[in-house]
């Protein structure tokens, strides 16, 4: 969550009756839990698996801002002016970078992962949420913010616990971890999820085109489909498992979807309230704002509890005298371990070999199984896979990491690997979430792209005169296993004779884009059918049959007949004799 934006200011309900009316509005309007066409929401939600601090969440679960929409729609389009549209008018403005920065996310998602259907409001609403869009859009021109949004250390003391994970690279600190940049990623959670979304070659949590874009990729992982209530929910929780902080994305969700306009940046507004402040959001209602350079009064303090009566209205009960003597410390409340407590290490769960083509799914799944130190396996403990190294394989839906809890037998399976196109040596390992234990590495291997059969696909005979050109040019179709086999290298050569592949020095040949001499082509590919057309063929003065083999990655091989030969000609018929 970012820094105090200066001096915080704390809305507060100017007396009781106001309060009192805004609680009333909230009820018949804009209730956690129901939305405008009555739909069940966040409220009911119940946080899935996915969704925990430790889990690699964007947040690590750190504070937001509490700001509720207002009430007021903005739709129709909000005027800029100060107006009847009141704060709703002010509060639907966003700055004009970020705004672009959000949208560019949204329409690259919509190419990278059209199944998930990202809205950029959603980008808006955590956004404003997290950081008040970029404290009001104070960004350059670049869209990288003006100075450092930080969030507080979390170092367990009232925020999550999480250790110092990038020796302070992007926050600048070496002991705990923070939430940086105005989608509030946390380092750990950043090292995999960050992109590079304004294309300068950088992954910077402190830019919005970069953190949009690498949040929108956050919510669509897991083939979550916003536009589904359920995986909407899921991916609102996996960055902040908070049901309040549900509730207030989706409510932002909602009223920017009613209606949004542009303003200059630095000129947006910027939140008041935090979820560690210690003050509930107050909404904002007709007639109850505080007037601009104003400073708000409080609310009305909270009562103390009533003093419990003993039955019947007998007084206040009196204490019983203490067991233990005083200065005797307390003994703190035994603590049961949790199943990833107990977890001593990682072993391998059977996993085959894992080979792959090039563009092709693995065969063959990793699966992990945690153990105790006796060897006893653990359920319900969460497998991190991350795939590392300088590759671009990933794992089905094209993220470079994915968590899975285990089972009852204490396995976790990954999600199938998807090949790339760089082929080698890919290491993909399991790691423990929430615990510190040896990480487990599996390798895997991705080959070039090959073919079995290779066929041409006429029949028709390829003859050429001496010095003229082949009427048909050669097309084959390459296959593996029968399949289509697409991209797969190839070489065309016109070999010396059937136990000799070296080229010919003389008969039929191609043209380089010269004109001049090859009888040897390289760098072919078949195309998406898995067909190859090679260029026109021509003859010089040499005649005979010729032979012309095409090969493939993975050993298919064709071996085509060329026949030159000087055209037919008719023999001249006899001479009449002489008339007398």
């Amino acid at each position: 969550m970012a820094a105090q934006f200066g001096r915080r200011l704390r809305k507060g309900a100017a007396t009781t009756a106001v309060a009192a009316v805004a609680v009333a509005a909230l009820s018949a309007s804009q209730a956690p839990g129901v939305n405008d066409h009555g739909r069940q929401t966040a409220a009911d939600a119940t946080p899935s698996p996915e969704a925990s601090a430790s889990d690699g969440s964007a947040t690590g679960n750190s504070p937001y801002y509490t700001d509720l929409p207002p009430l007021k729609s903005p739709n129709p389009s909000p005027s800029t002016g100060p107006g009847p549209g009141g704060t709703g008018a002010t509060e639907a403005g966003i700055p004009a970078t970020v705004l672009d920065a959000y949208k560019k996310a949204e329409t690259a998602l919509r190419e990278a992962k059209p199944g998930c259907n990202l809205p950029w409001q959603l980008l808006a609403a955590i956004g404003r949420v997290e950081s008040g869009q970029a404290r009001g859009g104070r960004v350059d021109a670049d869209g990288t913010t003006i100075k450092k949004i930080l969030g507080p250390q979390l170092d367990g003391n009232g925020f999550a616990l999480i250790k110092d994970t990038d020796d302070g690279a992007y926050d600048g600190n070496s002991s705990y971890d923070q939430a940086v940049g105005p989608m509030q990623f946390i380092p750990s959670t950043w090292a995999w999820a960050g992109r590079d979304g304004n294309g300068d070659g950088k992954k910077d949590p402190n830019n919005i085109y970069d953190a949009a874009l690498a949040a929108g990729h956050y919510l669509c992982r897991n083939n979550w489909d916003l536009s589904q209530q359920g995986d909407l929910d899921r991916a609102i929780l996996s960055y902040n498992n908070s049901r309040e902080y549900l509730n207030l994305v989706m409510r932002w969700l909602e009223f920017y979807r009613k209606g949004t306009h542009e303003v200059p940046d630095g000129a947006g507004t910027l939140p008041d309230n935090r979820s560690d402040d210690g003050a509930s959001p107050t909404p904002t209602i007709p007639g109850a704002t505080t007037p601009a350079g104003s400073t708000p009064r409080p609310g009305p303090k909270p009562e103390k509890p009533a003093t419990p009566q003993k039955p019947g209205g007998g007084g206040t009960t009196t204490p019983k005298p203490p067991t233990t003597p005083p200065g005797t410390p307390s003994t703190p409340p035994a603590t049961t371990p949790t199943p990833t407590d107990t977890v001593d290490h990682l072993e391998d769960a059977g996993t085959a070999k894992l080979t792959a083509m090039a563009g092709d799914t693995f065969g063959k799944r990793i699966s992990t199984r945690a153990e105790t130190e006796a060897g006893k396996a653990v359920a319900k403990v969460r497998v991190r896979f991350t795939i590392v190294g300088d590759t671009d394989t990933t794992f089905t839906g094209g993220e470079s990491v994915a968590t899975v809890a285990t089972n009852s037998s204490g396995v976790a399976v990954a999600p199938a690997l998807q090949a790339g196109e760089k082929t080698g040596a890919v290491t993909v390992r399991a790691t423990v979430v929430g615990r510190t234990v040896p990480g487990l590495d599996y390798k895997a291997t991705v080959t070039e792209r090959a073919a079995d059969t290779l066929a041409r696909t006429g029949d028709a005979a390829l003859t050429c005169a001496p010095g003229g050109e082949f009427a048909n040019q050669v097309e084959v179709k390459a296959t593996y296993n029968g399949a289509v086999a697409d991209g797969v290298a190839a070489t065309a050569t016109l070999i010396t004779s059937a136990d000799d592949a070296t080229a010919s020095d003389k008969g039929p040949y191609f043209k380089d884009a010269d004109g001049k001499t090859v009888r040897t082509l390289t760098g072919l590919k078949t195309d998406a059918k898995g067909l190859l057309k090679l260029p026109k063929l021509y003859a010089d003065d040499t005649t005979g049959t010729f032979l012309l083999r095409i090969t493939t990655a993975g050993g298919a091989t064709l071996t085509v007949e060329l026949t030159v030969a000087a055209a037919e000609t008719s023999s001249p018929s006899a001479s009449a004799s002489p008339s007398a």
